[in-house]
């Protein structure tokens, strides 16, 4: 049991180090700059407006 104990503290700590990673990597490259989502949704040539009549999916 004690083996089995091991292997969840190293799995822990791995999926932690991942998320430290992760965490580092967008604050190096983070530039501060921020994109509104009608900006966004007119790049890809919708708008607001046709995104809230499109259907529920259930």
């Amino acid at each position: 049991m004690e083996l089995l104990h091991g292997a969840t503290e190293v799995s822990i700590s791995e999926a932690d180090l991942r998320d430290l990673a992760l965490v580092l990597a967008r604050s190096v490259t983070d530039t501060g700059e921020r994109v509104s989502l009608d900006t966004v949704l007119t790049v890809f040539g919708r708008a607001r407006e046709s995104s809230a009549a499109l259907p529920d999916e259930e």
